[in-house]
């Protein structure tokens, strides 16, 4: 049967959703997901871009490990860290140096890139690099896949952007193989091995949970049918269409509604005390990540293929970024949850310059008094 994304179609697939590109040629192994946890239940985890702060780069990384170190001590499912390159969008240009760190410092929460951008990647190292920090988290690692939104980053690594979807088709289809094999061998345009010795294995059997950013509601099928996380960014109403049709690829495939993987939106979040204190910090702190954001696109002069609102009140009206007190921010969440049809929220609590003392403040609030209101949710509910 052919595929709805033959290899030879990647030429003309959308750049800016990068979740049109995926892997065809081997199925994905069903997965068992942290303690076999039960699906129905609203998890809470963290996004993070690890934009740039400040001009202190030490100290960042050190406010934000403190802050993981809060996460963990929350009860926050998961630590999600993005990677950008030659941006002040992305200070953690290789997410494992900094999730090395953050496996020592936590005990419980998972933790992972969201997402590793495979185009940038020779296979053989990032394989290794995941099978240790599985081993070093004692088997909390999650394992974010995909081709890279941005054109200009990839560029400065001389990665032409129509190459970067069979590269990525090729380093994914690498790593599943490694995964099962004790030689590795394969042949493709841009890698090739022969009986390569398999020494390194994660924690995890056969491999660390996939997940996946999904921009686009056909790109939901394949998720489903490979019993992949997503993770959207959006409104809540485009949000629904993915999660939408994720369910319903789910049930036609007769897979137990009890087993649905994670599917998540991010939000930008503050609590605090008040919420007039809440916009005040939140208002700065998204105007600078804003700025961050779209740097790279202003100095080339090319159109921002992100749908995130440049105004902060248009960001707070939309959604995207929900600012205030416990009692306003629960409130707002529950309709957000409930609209957009998630079993997953991605908190970003630090951005901009956002200080951190903010941040633990919003970590302590939500988890107090927000997370607790959330009762298990139906994950098959239509």
């Amino acid at each position: 049967m052919p595929s709805a994304c033959d290899p030879r179609s990647l030429a003309s697939a959308s750049g800016s959703d990068p979740c049109h590109i995926r892997p065809t040629r081997l199925l994905f192994h069903n997965i068992k997901f942290f303690n076999s946890i039960e699906r129905n239940e609203m998890k809470f985890g963290i996004f993070d871009h690890m934009d740039r702060a400040h001009d202190n780069l030490g100290r960042q990384y050190a406010d934000r490990l403190q802050l993981v170190e809060a996460y963990d001590e929350a009860g926050f499912y998961g630590y999600h860290l993005a990677e950008h390159h030659s941006t002040p969008l992305g200070l953690a240009p290789s997410p494992s140096v900094f999730l090395s760190a953050a496996a020592q410092r936590t005990t419980r929460i998972r933790i992972g890139a969201l997402v590793h951008t495979l185009s940038l990647y020779h296979p053989l190292r990032l394989f290794e690099e995941i099978c240790m920090l599985d081993q070093l988290s004692g088997g909390r690692l999650n394992l974010g896949i995909g081709r890279g939104i941005s054109p200009i980053e990839m560029g400065y690594y001389g990665v032409d952007m129509e190459a970067a979807g069979q590269i990525y088709l090729e380093v994914s289809e690498i790593l599943l193989k490694a995964f099962e094999s004790e030689t590795l061998t394969y042949s493709g345009q841009y890698f090739g091995f022969q009986e390569v010795p398999v020494v390194m294995s994660p924690h995890q059997k056969p491999h660390p949970p996939l997940w996946y950013g999904v921009g686009h509601p056909n790109t939901a099928a394949w998720t489903a049918e490979n019993e992949i996380n997503i993770v959207c960014n959006g409104t809540a109403e485009s949000v629904r269409q993915i999660t939408d049709r994720y369910r319903l690829e789910w049930a036609a495939a007769a897979k137990p509604p009890t087993g649905i993987p994670l599917m998540g939106m991010s939000r930008h979040l503050v609590v605090a005390d008040t919420t007039a204190e809440a916009h005040e910090l939140a208002r700065a702190a998204y105007e600078q990540w804003f700025d961050n954001l779209t740097l790279l696109w202003r100095l080339h002069d090319q159109a921002i293929p992100l749908s995130f609102p440049a105004d902060f009140t248009e960001a707070v009206d939309s959604g995207f970024c929900i600012a205030g007190d416990a009692a306003h921010v629960r409130a707002r969440l529950h309709s957000e949850v409930e609209s957009a049809g998630v079993n997953y929220l991605l908190a970003r609590m630090a951005f901009g310059n956002l200080p951190v003392e903010a941040s633990l403040r919003s970590v302590e609030l939500f988890a107090a008094e927000v997370m607790p209101s959330f009762e298990p949710v139906n994950a098959v509910s239509m």
